[in-house]
């Protein structure tokens, strides 16, 4: 780290049935380690430290959109372990004046998701003709943001955004997990019989949503419209399998 002049912090274990079964692993690599590059960012004099958030520390919202002054309330180990990282950076900005920001962001996709997430995994097990595991009655909903609308929404804070500060990055895309599945399957062309409905995971969030006005006032906005994105990532895979047989099999 030294001599860097900011320190991006993506770094984390961040798949939510993981961490229920295994939360050690969670809370030592979110929050000891973010502790660790905090440290050492305070020791090199690092002139921007952004930790790489998420919305689900703020918990599930029934109605309207979480705002980044809202309280945080995480439903899960893995959402605990970033809510605890956040508070952590902040006190590094409060005690020793580590100049910090946080970005909290909506479920991404794009190419090159690990195959663990869900529309890597329903379209490569599609690809298969393998079920598609669909939790609950598959009428939970999350927030789609296009993984390069993210990362213009974390350079915009890098550049523009005010120390000390918390930034949402919302693709204002609010689908259910059963519509995101039909979709996989319209465009892969396969049969809606490879849905399987499974027992609903432990502590589930039904809704996350993300008032982004606060980002939109430093000038971004997003770019990637959601059903061509998806078309495209759905395709990527498709024509990729070289890159995700190999983790598949591991």
């Amino acid at each position: 780290m030294k001599d860097c002049d900011a320190v991006i912090n993506f770094a984390a274990e961040s798949h939510v049935d993981r961490s229920i079964i295994n939360a050690g692993t969670f809370v030592k690599t979110d929050i000891f380690g973010t502790y660790i590059l905090l440290e050492t960012a305070k020791k090199y004099n690092i002139e921007k430290y952004i930790q790489i958030s998420t919305d689900e520390v703020y918990g599930s919202i029934k109605e309207g959109s979480f705002k980044e002054t809202d309280p945080l309330k995480p439903n899960s180990p893995y959402s605990a372990s970033k809510a605890s990282a956040d508070l952590l950076v902040r006190s590094y900005y409060i005690t020793h004046n580590l100049p910090v920001l946080i970005t909290r962001s909506s479920n991404n996709y794009g190419p090159y998701q690990y195959p663990e997430k869900l529309i890597p995994l329903f379209t490569i097990n599609a690809l298969n003709n393998k079920p598609l595991p669909v939790y609950g009655t598959g009428n939970n909903v999350r927030d789609w943001l296009y993984v390069l609308d993210n990362c213009s929404g974390i350079d915009t804070v890098l550049h523009k955004g005010k120390i000390g500060e918390v930034y949402n990055i919302g693709g204002n895309t609010e689908k259910t997990n059963l519509e995101i599945t039909h979709l996989i399957l319209e465009v892969l062309d396969k049969p809606k019989s490879l849905i399987t409905f499974v027992e609903d995971r432990k502590g589930h969030d039904f809704r996350y949503s993300l008032d982004t006005t606060k980002i939109e006032s430093l000038g971004w906005k997003r770019e990637y419209n959601f059903e061509e994105a998806m078309k495209e990532t759905i395709e990527w895979y498709k024509n990729n399998k070289w890159w995700w047989k190999k983790l598949v099999r591991g």
